[in-house]
């Protein structure tokens, strides 16, 4: 009963978007967890934090979204090097995120598979980034681990590598596919080399200033973590951006999801076979990028989302002129979905290619927009419909058959709603200031901003322990839920579909390696 209650009484201070904090003892950890998933609930995040010469000594951290509101789950860690109770039984997607928390601060779970996710021998296996800086000075690079990929066995089976260094300019991944024939018996991926250390930069930022580092985690992403950062910082401090920042703030994220589905609508375009289609829709994204530039003052918009507001404004002319160049994007783009959807080789490529059905979506926690492709409802614009969009009604854009063609569909719906949200908020932008004056806050329990982002859901975690500065900054990307399930997608389809399954889903590297 005591646990009921507390778990009603966070459910409650869940609707706020700072998150309601449930602390819970390690048999509760996973029944608490257990709940969540039973009533249909997600996890968004996951992460560990330490507290030197302190007593714990360390924290496990789980945010969950349940009820339209966020709820964040706390074990207390007394011995970092005694196993805690994993969650990747409850929530799939856990597994990745514990092998990761192990490796940045060695916290480990009870998870069977231990085997480092992040490390590659950037750092000893007895040393952890995000503790205190050791002492030992090092004499030499760490010998590289012996990784031991799952093996598939057969007749006629053999393994066809892919990466880590890919042509072109995308960032380092490997995919270890293993195949009869041309058929894809199993994927498993390795990520995580292209690790940055911008958690451990973090906590090196004043407070007010960390923004700036959170709108560089993911450039195709930046308004998303830098306004999720803002939310946490502004959670923390009691602030609130005014009307106009708030309406702003939209516009721009809008603008990001249009920007990217342009983008990957004529990349899938391409891998068909349709270099006609890439050819329009990089025509597309440039005119709305020049036309970005023209108001904002920048192409990808890395500064426009800052502490208590925005920085960049449009007058009323201004504003008019991007709302009428976003009327004339949607027309096109009918124009060019119409095509898509009448040629018969882009058809054949699109149908049936990489299905992850609902069922199958649902239980991994497939999230996002490869989520809404494949049958799950989620959409923080709309389930939890923080401001702006509290007075939008955003429309759901939802298939069920999980496929290619499906998430080229969500694309295409969302391109249609991205541009009618942000012609109405650009038609109705409330006067007033851009930004509310912040000071920096007093220390206390950790805020949490999420952000319903192009890929989905984007998760700042923050929390200061001494006024100014940054104890612990975690970023979470969805891509961390999504780039398993694609190991699912590829199962049964031939090799040379893999590239265009891939793209279809657009997960992060970089988000994914901080």
């Amino acid at each position: 009963m005591a646990l009921q209650r507390r778990w009603e009484k966070a459910a409650a201070l869940a609707g706020r978007r700072a998150g309601g904090l449930l602390h819970v003892g390690p048999a509760e950890w996973v029944d608490a967890a257990a709940d969540v998933a039973a009533s249909g609930g997600q996890l968004l995040a996951l992460w560990g934090t330490l507290y030197p010469e302190s007593v714990p000594a360390a924290a496990v951290r789980a945010a969950l979204f349940v009820d339209g509101g966020l709820l964040v789950l706390e074990l207390a860690v007394a011995d970092p090097a005694q196993p805690y109770r994993g969650l990747h039984e409850v929530f799939p997607a856990a597994a990745r995120m514990q092998r990761a928390v192990t490796d940045l601060t060695g916290i480990r779970s009870d998870a069977a598979d231990q085997r480092p996710w992040l490390r590659h021998a950037a750092w000893r296996a007895d040393e952890w980034p995000l503790a205190a800086p050791t002492a030992v000075p090092r004499v030499a690079v760490p010998a590289a681990d012996d990784y031991p990929f799952v093996r598939v066995a057969g007749d006629g089976v053999h393994e066809v590598p892919v990466g880590p260094v890919h042509a072109g300019i995308i960032e380092p991944g490997h995919f270890r596919l293993s195949i009869v024939g041309e058929k894809v018996l199993r994927l498993e991926q390795r990520l995580g080399y292209a690790h940055k250390g911008i958690e451990r930069r973090f906590t090196e930022l004043p407070i007010l200033e960390g923004h700036r580092l959170a709108a560089r985690i993911c450039g195709d992403s930046a308004v998303a973590f830098a306004w999720a950062y803002c939310q946490a910082l502004e959670g923390l401090c009691g602030a609130t951006a005014p009307p106009r920042a708030v309406w702003l703030r939209g516009v721009y994220l809008e603008i990001e999801r249009l920007q990217n589905h342009l983008g990957d609508l004529g990349a899938l375009g391409n891998d068909a076979g349709f270099a006609f289609g890439l050819s329009q829709f990089s025509r597309l994204k440039e005119e709305l990028l020049r036309s970005v530039q023209q108001v904002f003052g920048q192409r990808y918009l890395l500064d426009a989302v800052v502490p208590g507001g925005v920085a960049a404004d449009a007058d009323d002319e201004a504003a008019g002129l991007l709302a009428a160049r976003l009327g004339q994007l949607a027309a096109a783009v009918r124009a060019l979905r119409a095509i898509y959807d009448d040629h018969a080789g882009v058809r054949d490529r699109f149908a049936g290619a990489g299905t992850v059905l609902p069922e199958l979506a649902r239980r991994l926690g497939l999230t996002g927009l490869a989520g809404r492709a494949s049958g799950q409802p989620a959409d923080l614009r709309i389930d939890s419909s923080w401001p702006p969009y509290h007075v939008l009604t955003p429309k759901r854009c939802l298939r069920r058959d999980g496929d290619v063609a499906a998430r080229v569909a969500v694309r295409f719906d969302e391109v249609e709603e991205s541009c009618r949200l942000a012609r109405a908020l650009l038609s109705e932008l409330p006067g007033g200031a851009l930004r509310a004056p912040l000071a920096a806050p007093d220390p206390g329990p950790p805020a949490v901003g999420v952000i319903e982002g192009w890929r989905g859901p984007v998760l700042v975690a923050l929390e200061s322990r001494e006024r100014g500065r940054i104890h612990r900054c975690h970023a979470h990307d969805p891509s961390w839920q999504n780039w398993p399930v694609l190991e699912h997608a590829v199962i049964g389809n031939i090799v040379p579909d893999f590239p265009l399954i891939n793209k279809s889903f657009n997960l992060a590297y970089s988000g994914h390696d901080l």
